[in-house]
């Protein structure tokens, strides 16, 4: 049997997993290889990555790490004919695309790479189709789309190296700055800020049920909301002596139009609110999906879908639930200002698939993006909303009313029932029907502040803003969120004190460079230089000259060792002296006034601290460290005095185990407790006999048992009670339960 031909062409990706679906659509004529991500960058240091006197050439370096998988590219590119590079079709992919060319290419590796010899492809979804079509469009790199991703890196190093100095120098070592996430981080604080200045105001909800004269019940809601109770309760004793009639009502038809198909930001959005997902952890399960060939590109402004995709969708629709429910064709306009690239929207490659994923999460991701992208080619439902105003005999008495809806045809809702509102179906009655009032009653209730961001809420907000493109919104989150500049609070985001500090010194100082108004010219000059329109240099010359001017101005600005005066009733715990608000690793403490004469300190709970104690140990990872016990964001710990020279820190499990113990006993196993640990996702809580024990839950449990199945009761939120920890168990989610 004759030995197949070696492959006369190279195919590159990013990816393995990709680099494993496009080899199954590829003859024995292409190799096809990975080269696992970015291969080149600026180096981490500072010194020398950019020439800014040159006109802004950055000096890349090989990814630590990446050596070999360049190697393996530059061997494998000497034995072919043909080249071509397959990376994602968005500015980043043309980048890579770029870098593996220059890269493997490279006068130092002595093999010069031809011109002639690279073709760039570009497709939105990995299916034989769209490969074999991309391969008959092959060109060559997009020098635009290249430029403008290396402006934004270039941009980004340039205002984050240069504003993070200057905070190491004026509030702590340590901190830094970023040119879309502090913009980011400013929304976050001006809504803290607001919820603080938010004074609640009382008023007072009435309600009334009546009985129709067909015997059915309907509660009704007064249509004022009086401000004392003295005026809710004359109107209580006002309509319980009077007579009540129905006095209008009113039925309006509506059709409630499908939503358009996904893009990053609602997709984002979307597996936030549904799934609970983390804009990081739904990129990354998109990625596996789109590398599977299960989907189409996940990043992307763009509503779009090409015709023969809509037309499977319409007749899918019209199979699975009948004429009436399939729409002709429908064609989304992107409202999106600054798309990026006109592709498709997230959708997946065969919408006859209706199951696909490796794992949980991906499955339901998919089975998400599956309902999108099939209602958005179905009917409308049609629905009769319905409101009853119901009047009293005594006229001093305000009009009372009742809202509802009935669904006349569910229309697109068919495949999506989990959008169907909430409202309730009201009984049909006449006007001037008479009601029976069974009771009135009036709760106190007071104005609430604004809502803290849900990463949901963030992600849209900063799309309406202009700030960050679909392809940053996750690493935007997750980036603030590492820092220690924001934490997550079931589903709130909350900045931190040093948060706060960081945003107050540059909104204080650098306004115009963390406004609205800037992050999104900045956007839409990147834009314009990916269509040719601006020059690279010009751009970022614009842009740095008056930029390191403000940050050079600054430069003599005080270090801001104190953020303001104290409480006047925390006094110095050593000296009785007055205390100031500084900023330490931990976040905000009251230090003593006449500091370094006075080390008394408090946190800002009020309870005294006490400095680094020496305890006699040495440093075992520096010659001159002495080991020192300090107060840290999770208590005390013990490392070295050298810090942040030396980062040597002390594990001392059993304590830790014990700082954090719930004192809850694992039902599992009997013998261990429940203890707060922090992973890659968060806070959660495991049994203290792991590895003999595993048992984990994701939130604090309350020291219940489930009344259903016996596992722990984990502690709810505002909008969801205690739960089971089991996830099979119906207890799991019983705000879901129906009642």
């Amino acid at each position: 049997m004759p030995m197949p031909r070696a492959a006369e062409k190279l195919l590159i990706v990013e990816s393995p997993a990709k680099a494993k679906t496009i080899a199954k659509y590829l003859n024995h004529e292409y190799r096809v290889l990975a080269s696992v991500g970015h291969i080149r960058d600026l180096p981490k240091s500072d010194r020398n990555a950019i020439d800014i006197a040159g006109g802004f050439v950055p000096h890349y370096e090989i990814v630590k790490g990446k050596e070999s998988v360049v190697e393996n590219l530059r061997q494998a590119a000497k034995k072919v004919k043909e080249i071509v590079l397959a990376t994602d079709p968005d500015r980043e992919g043309e980048a890579i695309a770029w870098h593996i060319a220059e890269t493997i290419g490279s006068p130092t590796s002595h093999f010069r790479l031809p011109t002639s010899k690279v073709k760039r492809i570009v497709f939105h979804e990995i299916t034989k189709e769209a490969i074999k079509e991309a391969l008959a469009r092959a060109r060559t790199i997009d020098d635009n789309l290249r430029r403008a991703q290396e402006a934004r890196r270039v941009l980004d190093r340039l205002f984050g190296y240069d504003l993070s100095g200057l905070i190491w120098q004026k509030l702590r070592y340590g901190l830094s700055a970023g040119r879309v996430q502090s913009p980011a981080l400013r929304l976050l604080v001006e809504r803290e800020k607001a919820i603080r200045a938010f004074h609640p105001q009382p008023y007072w909800v009435i309600t009334a049920e009546f009985k129709t004269v067909k015997g059915k019940i309907i509660t009704f809601t007064a249509t004022v909301e009086p401000n004392t109770e003295a005026a809710a309760e004359k109107i209580v004793q006002a309509g319980r002596a009077s007579s009540w009639r129905t006095a209008t009502v009113q039925e309006t038809k509506i059709s409630r139009r499908p939503r358009p198909p996904f893009t990053t930001s609602t997709l984002q959005q979307a597996a936030s609110s549904r799934l609970g997902f983390s804009p990081a952890l739904t990129m990354r399960q998109a990625q596996r999906l789109y590398e599977a060939g299960q989907i189409t590109y996940m990043r992307t402004d763009s509503t779009n879908l090409n015709a023969a995709a809509a037309a499977a969708m319409t007749a899918l629709a019209r199979e699975l639930f009948g004429p009436t429910h399939a729409a002709a064709p429908r064609v989304y306009k992107t409202t999106s200002k600054a798309a990026q690239e006109a592709h498709e929207a997230i959708r997946p490659t065969d919408i006859r698939q209706t199951k696909a994923g490796s794992a949980g999460g991906e499955k339901k991701l998919y089975e998400l993006i599956w309902r999108r992208a099939l209602t958005s080619q179905m009917a409308d439902a049609e629905v009769i909303q319905t409101k009853i105003v119901a009047g009293a005999s005594d006229e001093t008495v305000p009009s009372f009313a009742a809202h509802g809806q009935r669904l006349t045809f569910d229309g697109w809702l068919a495949a999506d029932p989990a959008a169907r509102s909430e409202e309730i179906e009201l009984p049909k009655v006449d006007e001037g029907e008479s009601l029976a009032l069974q009771k009135i009653t009036s709760e106190r209730k007071e104005t609430a502040p604004p809502n803290h961001y849900t990463e949901a809420g963030l992600i849209k907000e900063l799309e309406k803003r202009g700030i960050g493109r679909p392809s940053t919104y996750a690493s935007i989150i997750k980036t603030i969120l590492d820092r220690g500049y924001v934490k997550k609070i079931n589903r709130a985001l909350q900045p931190t004190e040093t948060g706060e500090v960081v945003s107050d010194f540059l909104t204080a100082h650098f306004r115009d460079y963390i406004s609205d108004s800037f992050t999104a010219k900045m956007e839409d000059e990147l834009d314009e230089i990916a269509a040719g329109q601006l020059e690279y240099v010009k751009s970022l010359k614009h842009f740095y000259g008056p930029f390191h001017q403000a940050v050079l101005a600054k430069k003599t600005l005080p270090k801001i060792n104190n953020l303001g005066e104290g409480p006047p009733e925390m006094r110095c715990p050593i000296c009785n002296n007055e205390m100031v608000w500084k900023l330490g690793r931990a976040g905000k403490f009251l230090s003593c006034a006449r500091f370094p004469e006075c080390a008394g300190a408090r946190n800002t709970t009020g309870e005294a601290t006490t400095g680094p104690k020496e305890t006699g140990e040495k440093c075992p990872e520096c010659a001159d460290g002495k080991l020192v016990e300090r107060d840290g964001r999770f208590g005390r710990f013990i490392a070295c005095s050298n810090y942040p020279k030396c980062k040597y820190v002390k594990r001392d499990t059993n304590s830790q185990a014990q700082t954090n113990d719930t004192k809850v006993k694992c039902p599992i196993c009997n013998v261990g407790s429940m203890i707060e640990k922090r992973g890659r996702y968060g806070m959660f809580y495991s049994c203290s006999n792991y590895p003999a024990c595993k048992n984990a839950i994701k939130a604090r449990p309350t020291g219940d048992l489930c009344p259903q199945c016996g596992a722990l009761m984990m502690a709810g939120t505002k909008t969801i009670p205690d739960r089971c920890s089991d996830k099979t168990c119906p207890n799991h989610q019983p705000h879901k339960s129906p009642r």
